[in-house]
């Protein structure tokens, strides 16, 4: 299973920014997608993460309200939407698919990951 992020770049803040993130392969065992970021120092932070099975969502506390989560179960692709953003959304955000249960938030429950994509925000 290979996972390919694209959509990062340079915005200001309080504009948007579209990621997406295509899983291809053999994606079929893939339960739930989800989306991490690491500035630099920091350690990797949940984003947002989406379950298949009735598209369900979950969001880390410092997005939820201004980001979103959507997705295309056919192409496996997911589509996080972010809106208002600050500054300190600043870092390499990083696409990821799970073969569990529930609605992964950690690390540990993702099985595979894809290349970071930068996300740079200027004040």
């Amino acid at each position: 299973v290979q996972l390919q992020a694209y959509g990062g770049g340079l915005v200001q803040a309080g504009g948007s920014l579209r990621l997406s993130c295509a899983a291809s392969g053999r994606p079929f065992g893939i339960y739930a997608m989800g989306w991490f970021r690491q500035a630099p120092g920091k350690e990797r932070e949940f984003v947002a993460a989406l379950k298949w099975s009735g598209s369900r969502t979950s969001y880390g506390d410092s997005v939820k309200g201004r980001f979103t989560i959507s997705g295309d179960n056919a192409k496996n692709t997911v589509y996080p939407r972010m809106n208002s953003l600050k500054p300190e959304d600043t870092a390499v955000y990083f696409c990821a698919g799970s073969t569990g249960g529930g609605i992964p938030r950690g690390i540990y429950e993702y099985d595979y990951w894809g290349q970071g994509t930068q996300v740079t925000v200027s004040s």
